[in-house]
């Protein structure tokens, strides 16, 4: 990885690419998502059929879109203990998590003759995206129970499952059998686009949900994107990113292991150090050298430190801390001798991991908190995926003769400040009777 020193002009342009390096669409390929969208809508299975068997299976048929009680059966047989484990301790952890979260409907009646507050109630239904890495071949587990398990304590009635089938029609048994266990009522061997079109708008087979979460390419992305305001949606998530900060105490190897982690999702994820230290950003430089040789996706991780990677020296800790704000990363790391000094000074990061035995990798499977993160300098005004994106908040407002009477005049008048006589009419009216 190349190493830049800060400030400095070169070292500038690299950040201000990283940082505007977005969502990386083409408006050829939103127009493409855009027909996508208005075909499933207008066509329903037929539509979803005709890309299912184009792109992911030619043996899915509209009978058989839906994963029939029979096949989650035989892929508890498929799945061993070691996953059985693993599976259990992440969704003891997620849950225990997540249920900090639940939200409780509140009164107040501080004000004499008023009765003000809010209602809690989860959605109807939701729809969670499991993206078929691999053709399927490769389950994202982890996004099953960072989908689902929130809308289950939330409250969700239904929630529905979708995720591209392998080429024989099936779904990876590790998913069906994650699925089963956090709650999902019903899953579809359906993809990309389609999939959220199907989900936002309704088919003969899929019922239409009210909200849809989790992470995908760049085409579900983009029907999110879209479709947002149709339906709920969590995040218009980029490509994956990690930033780290590190003094000289810092182990290389670790911080480098790290880096490379993020790398290896795709051309345009970002890893970036940030330290005091020459010899620091050195011996990372050396240890990422030595490291990417051994890795299976070593040409995607090439590809994304030559587009967005960087190690950058800056002149203390303090000014890597206001870097790491302005870039506002999904993932930030903190390999510092104290890191909880620093905790109090990070404003925009999607999720923070402290100390050097705290990988992202913890995050992403096991330790509890979401890993579907905001992405691409979002994380400066959203967060995380949580209960909260499955629950509605409904005002609640009562007043009382006398107390309607003590502020009518003041209502009057700035609705007549806005030039809303019929709203100002709706009070008067009621101080004349």
């Amino acid at each position: 990885m190349k190493i830049y020193a800060y400030p400095s002009p070169v070292a500038e342009k690299r950040l201000t690419a990283i940082i505007n390096r977005g969502f990386g669409h083409q408006k050829k390929e939103l127009q493409y998502v855009g027909r996508i969208l208005e075909d499933v809508r207008k066509n329903g299975e037929d539509a979803l059929i005709k890309y299912i068997n184009r792109f992911d299976s030619p043996k899915v048929t509209i009978g058989s879109i839906q994963v029939a009680q029979k096949e989650f059966s035989e892929a508890g047989k498929k799945v061993d203990r070691k996953f059985l484990r693993a599976l259990n301790q992440a969704v003891a952890n997620i849950e225990s998590f997540h249920k900090q979260q639940r939200r409780k409907s509140w009164i107040n009646t501080d004000r004499p003759g008023t009765i003000l507050g809010q209602m809690f109630n989860p959605v109807d239904s939701a729809g969670i995206y499991v993206p078929g890495a691999k053709g399927g071949k490769t389950p994202l587990v982890s996004s099953v129970l960072m989908g689902a398990i929130p809308a289950v304590i939330a409250g969700v009635k239904n929630i529905l499952m979708v995720t591209p089938p392998q080429r024989d029609g099936n779904v990876n048994p590790h998913l069906l059998v994650a699925a089963k266990k956090v709650g999902v009522k019903a899953v579809y061997k359906v993809g990309s686009a389609w999939a959220i079109a199907a989900l936002a708008y309704g088919t003969k087979t899929i019922p239409k949900t009210d909200v849809i979460v989790g992470p995908g390419n760049i085409y579900v992305t983009l029907a999110k994107k879209i479709l947002s305001g149709t339906v709920g949606i969590d995040m218009i998530a980029g490509p994956s990113e990690i930033l780290i900060i590190a003094d000289s105490t810092a182990h290389p190897d670790f911080t480098a292991a790290d880096l490379l982690s993020q790398a290896e999702h795709d051309p345009l994820a970002s890893a970036v150090l940030l330290t005091d230290s020459k010899e620091t950003a050195a011996a990372v430089s050396k240890a990422v050298e030595n490291q990417v040789e051994k890795l299976l996706r070593k040409a995607i991780v090439k590809e994304s430190l030559i587009k967005y990677g960087a190690i950058i020296v800056v002149p203390d800790i303090a000014a890597a801390v206001e870097l790491a704000n302005r870039i506002a990363p999904e993932h930030l790391e903190l390999h510092v001798k104290d890191p909880f000094q620093l905790i109090g000074s990070i404003r925009n990061a999607g999720a923070v991991f402290l100390g050097e035995y705290t990988p992202e990798s913890v995050g992403d499977y096991i330790a509890g908190p979401n890993h579907i993160l905001p992405t691409a300098g979002t994380a400066r005004f959203a967060s995380a995926l949580s209960v909260d994106n499955f629950i509605k908040k409904t005002s609640i407002l009562h007043y009382s003769r006398e107390a309607f009477r003590r502020e009518a005049r003041d209502i009057i008048h700035l609705a007549e400040i806005e030039g809303l006589d019929a709203h100002a009419n709706s009070v008067a009216v009621r101080l004349k009777s």
